[in-house]
């Protein structure tokens, strides 16, 4: 059985490196990409404060549907461009909202968040297979080292996806 460990750590930093080691340690083994989604989406879910949503929303080819999350029910269909999710999609780069209220487009799934990050996930092929989303009812929630500690993250689930 896999248990959080829930933990203090010196820095944010160090907390997104111990989480990843989590996250390899959950994922290890496992082929299933729903499975090892739904997974992941529970693990952050539960170790990172001040969080409401967390979640996959996975490209069909066409557009990006709703995964496996944590939190309330989510918006289930996004346009590639459209909103923050959207837009990481669409050009490839992470997207760090201090405010989603000032990011033109912002899609409300949940109007109790306030700020959102979204690393896009690319395959080793180079092609998409979605994003990864991560919604705040802080404002200013995330910065720089949330960038890199979620696209850390990503990268050990996308070698989950990749074999």
């Amino acid at each position: 059985m896999f248990e959080v460990k829930t933990q203090a750590h010196a820095s944010k930093r160090e907390h997104y490196e111990d989480l990843c080691a989590q996250a390899r340690g959950l994922l290890e083994g496992e082929v299933d990409v729903i499975a090892n989604a739904a997974n992941f989406a529970a693990l952050v879910y539960h170790s990172l404060p001040d969080l409401n949503w967390c979640g996959f929303y996975l490209y069909d080819g066409k557009e990006l549907v709703v995964g496996p999350f944590q939190g309330k029910p989510a918006c289930i269909r996004i346009a590639l461009g459209r909103g923050v999710c959207g837009t990481a999609a669409q050009t490839r780069q992470t997207q760090v909202v201090r405010d989603v209220n000032e990011f033109d487009g912002h899609i409300a799934c949940d109007a109790a968040s306030q700020s959102e990050i979204v690393v896009p996930l690319v395959r080793a092929d180079g092609s998409l297979f979605g994003v990864w989303d991560v919604d705040s009812p802080l404002v200013a929630r995330f910065d720089d080292e949330d960038r890199a500690g979620m696209e850390a993250l990503c990268a050990v689930f996308m070698g989950s996806v990749n074999g």
